[in-house]
């Protein structure tokens, strides 16, 4: 395989793809419309992770501190009022469990990640505040990424306050925390980076970048999908190879994508571009 062949491959894809392949804090080996703009899903929830993280090492909070759990979440459009989150679209009864009790902002950050969950998402950027998580895109040097809201928050949404990623600003993000592990770097401390690569190397929704890896294999990654979009951004750790960031975000043309099978289908791609890129691991 050449990367011109997967181009031309994709040409024949309708809708949108993007694509970052490289090793972390490298040249690219491989992009495709990278600062093309999608709807962020859950991929910003990595970035709500690294703003936890740098507050707990400022030491304006604890990650271990019990929170209160409640549905009720003040909107990012100005004088709307508060918001909630519908169970029936989240991914996590155990953070619905908590509702009315509490639990440790780190136990949410792990929900946030591993089963995505929505919930554990709003909680925590009630804590850390949507501008400390804008700083960690600007530090990551991201340059067209926007966490505008929460999750189903409708009314900052219909305002036009969105939250927006490309592929080259995720792989810019994954690839701070991968670097930042073993030398000092922008976001948060090697042992903090240390500690959410363990996060998202534990997540539970495996179905489209890591389907394209050899079972056992390493990666630390988030996926994020609603209707007509499907994302899915890591770094793999092969055992024979240098450590490599692959990013893929699909957007469907308008009118396309509205069902569960154009959702497997858009897995089923992000996976065979998955396995093409494990296939060129020694050569990026």
């Amino acid at each position: 395989m050449t990367w011109d062949d997967l181009d031309a491959h994709l040409d024949t894809v309708p809708g949108t793809v993007s694509a970052y392949v490289g090793r972390p804090g490298a040249a690219p080996a491989w992009t495709r419309q990278p600062d093309a703009t999608h709807y962020a899903a859950s991929t910003m929830k990595v970035a709500v992770l690294v703003a936890l993280h740098r507050a707990a090492e400022a030491g304006t909070l604890d990650l271990d501190a019990p929170v209160p759990v409640a549905n009720a979440f003040d909107s990012a459009q100005p004088g709307a009022p508060r918001f909630t989150c519908a169970r029936h679209y989240d991914n996590d009864d155990e953070v619905w469990a908590r509702v009315g009790g509490t639990a440790p902002l780190r136990w949410l950050a792990r929900r946030m990640i591993v089963r995505s969950s929505n919930l554990a998402t709003n909680l925590l950027i009630g804590h850390v505040g949507l501008p400390a998580v804008a700083d960690v895109w600007a530090l990551a040097g991201a340059r067209h990424s926007v966490t505008g809201r929460g999750i189903e928050d409708f009314a900052a949404r219909d305002a036009g306050i969105t939250n927006l990623v490309t592929a080259a600003d995720l792989a810019a993000l994954l690839g701070a925390v991968a670097t930042g592990a073993t030398r000092p770097g922008p976001l948060a401390s090697p042992a903090a980076c240390a500690a959410m690569l363990d996060v998202l190397a534990g997540q539970e929704h495996r179905e489209d970048l890591a389907a394209g890896l050899p079972p056992g294999t390493r990666i630390a990654h988030k996926n994020g999908w609603v209707r007509g979009v499907r994302h899915g951004a890591g770094v793999v750790f092969p055992d024979d190879a240098p450590p490599y960031t692959v990013v893929v975000c699909t957007t469907a043309d308008e009118g396309d994508g509205a069902t569960d099978d154009a959702d497997e289908d858009a897995c089923r791609l992000i996976a065979d571009i998955s396995a093409r890129v494990w296939a060129a691991r020694h050569d990026l």
